[in-house]
C-alpha cells in the first residue's frame, strides 16, 4: 500500500512541477547565453575585443553573487510562486534591453542587471524542489530539472543564429533581433508563473489528501532526521565547512563550464569555413552529450543512494576533456574534448546538489544552496574572462582551456579528499523510489 500510495503521488508530482521548470530553465539559460551566439557579428559591430567580451558577460555573475543569498531567503518567507514569478519577468525585461546595447560599458552593465533580476531563480527552484519531493529523488528531479541547460544551448544554438540571418529586419542588426525575440517570451511567461505554481505540498489541488499527508509525513521525518544531528543558523549555514568545501568543489566546475561555453561558437567557428547556422549546429552536439549524461548520472546517483563518488567520477571526465580540447584546438578532435568535458559539467549536477539537503534544512538550506551558487556562479566571471585574456594574448584557445582543466582538477582533490556527507535521511523511514 505503502509503495503503490508513494508511486502514484510522486508520478503526479514529477509530472506537474518538472516540466514547467524545465522549461522556464530552457528560458533562462537561453537569454543568459545568447550572447555567446551574438558576439559572432556583436563583437564587431561593437568593437569588442575578446578580453572585453569576457569581462562583459562575466559581469552578469557578479551579481548574482551579490543578490543571490537576500533571494533565496526571501522566497522561503514569501512563497515561491509570487517571487519566481518576479524573478523571471524582471530578468525578461532586461535581456529584451541587451538589444540596445552600444558598447562594452552599457554591455557590461546590462549584464550585470541581467544577472540582479535572474538572482534567486536557480537556488529557489532547488530550494522549492526540496518542499516537495524526499531525499532518495534530489538527484534525479535536479537532474530532470537542469536538462534544460544543456537543451537550452543545444536548441539555442541554431534558433540563435537562425534569429541573426534576420539581420537588417525593420532595420535591426541580427543580434539586436536575437535579443528581443528570446527575451520578451520569458516577461508572459514569467506572468503565466504566477498563475499555475502551487507554494506548498498541503495547497496542492492535484493531489487526494490521503497523498497529501503521506508527503507531509515523509519530508517532516526527514527534517527531524536532519535536526536531530545539528540545526544550523542561517550564519552558521554560510560559514560550515561542508557549504565552504561544496563552494570551491562547484566554483571549479562552474568556472570551467561558463568559461567554455561562452566561446564554444567560437571554438568551432575557427575549424574552418563553416557558416554562422553551421556553427550553431555543431554546438548543439556537445550539449546533447550534457542532456544525457544529466539524467544518466541524476538517475544513477539515485539508486545507488551515492552522491560523492559520482561527483567525482563527473569532474574526472570533465578535466580530461578540457586538456584533450586544448592540445587539438583548431581540429574536431576539440569537439571531442568538449563533448566529453560538458558530459562531466552536468553529470555532476545531480550528485551535487543532492549533498547540501543531506545536512541543511529550512533557512539553513535555503541560504546555503544560495551561497554555495553564488560562490560557485563567481567562476561565471573569472572563466570567460581568463579564456578571453589567454585568446588575445596567445592568439589560440589552448591556454584558456587548460587553465579551466587545472580548476576541474581542484574540483576533483576536493571531492576526493574531503566531501565525505553522511546521509542522515536516509534512516528518516524506509520507502521505495518512484518508477
Amino acid at each position: 500500500m505503502d509503495e503503490a500510495l508513494e508511486g502514484r503521488t510522486m508520478r503526479k508530482i514529477y509530472l506537474r512541477l518538472l516540466p514547467f521548470a524545465m522549461f522556464c530553465y530552457i528560458l533562462a539559460y537561453l537569454d543568459r547565453i545568447n550572447g555567446s551566439f551574438a558576439a559572432l557579428t556583436m563583437r564587431g559591430d561593437l568593437n569588442m575585443s575578446a578580453g572585453d567580451y569576457g569581462f562583459a558577460v562575466g559581469t552578469f555573475y557578479w551579481a548574482y553573487f551579490l543578490f543571490e543569498v537576500p533571494s533565496n531567503v526571501i522566497m522561503e518567507k514569501v512563497g515561491a510562486r509570487i517571487w519566481i514569478a518576479r524573478i523571471m519577468i524582471t530578468w525578461g525585461i532586461f535581456a529584451t534591453a541587451t538589444a540596445f546595447v552600444t558598447g562594452t560599458t552599457s554591455f557590461s552593465v546590462l549584464r550585470f542587471l541581467l544577472g540582479a533580476g535572474e538572482a534567486g531563480f536557480f537556488p529557489g527552484l532547488i530550494l522549492y524542489f526540496t518542499y516537495w519531493f524526499p531525499a532518495r529523488h534530489h538527484a534525479r528531479i535536479v537532474s530532470g530539472f537542469l536538462i534544460g541547460l544543456p537543451i537550452a544551448v543545444a536548441i539555442g544554438a541554431p534558433i540563435s543564429t537562425g534569429l541573426m540571418s534576420l539581420h537588417g529586419l525593420f532595420g535591426f542588426k541580427g543580434w539586436q533581433i536575437m535579443y528581443f525575440a528570446e527575451g520578451l517570451p520569458t516577461i508572459v511567461v514569467g506572468v503565466v508563473c504566477y498563475f499555475v505554481m502551487t507554494d506548498k505540498p498541503e495547497q496542492a489541488t492535484f493531489l487526494t489528501q490521503e497523498e497529501k499527508d503521506w508527503l507531509t509525513k515523509k519530508l517532516a521525518s526527514e527534517r527531524k532526521a536532519k535536526e536531530k544531528v545539528r540545526v544550523y543558523s542561517f550564519w552558521e549555514s554560510l560559514w560550515n565547512p561542508k557549504v565552504l568545501l561544496l563552494s570551491l568543489n562547484y566554483f571549479g566546475i562552474v568556472t570551467a563550464s561558463l568559461g567554455i561555453l561562452f566561446f564554444v561558437p567560437q571554438i568551432i567557428k575557427s575549424l574552418g569555413t563553416l557558416s554562422n547556422m553551421q556553427v550553431g549546429w555543431v554546438t548543439m552536439i556537445p550539449y546533447i552529450c550534457g542532456a544525457v549524461a544529466l539524467f544518466a548520472w541524476g538517475h544513477l546517483s539515485d539508486r545507488k543512494n551515492e552522491r560523492r563518488w559520482h561527483l567525482l567520477a563527473a569532474c574526472v571526465v570533465s578535466t580530461f576533456g578540457l586538456v584533450l580540447a586544448g592540445l587539438t584546438v583548431g581540429s574536431w578532435w576539440s569537439v571531442v574534448g568538449v563533448c566529453l568535458a560538458t558530459t562531466g559539467f552536468y553529470g555532476s549536477k545531480g550528485p551535487f546538489f543532492a549533498m547540501p539537503p543531506m545536512f541543511l534544512s529550512g533557512t539553513a538550506l535555503a541560504a546555503g544552496i544560495a551561497w554555495i551558487n553564488s560562490l560557485g556562479n563567481l567562476g561565471g566571471f573569472f572563466g570567460p574572462w581568463w579564456v578571453g585574456i589567454m585568446k588575445d594574448a596567445t592568439g589560440s584557445f589552448s591556454g584558456g582551456l587548460y587553465g579551466l582543466a587545472l580548476l576541474t582538477l581542484v574540483s576533483s582533490v576536493v571531492c576526493a579528499l574531503f566531501l565525505h556527507i553522511p546521509d542522515v535521511t536516509s534512516k528518516a523511514g524506509e520507502f521505495a523510489p518512484a518508477e
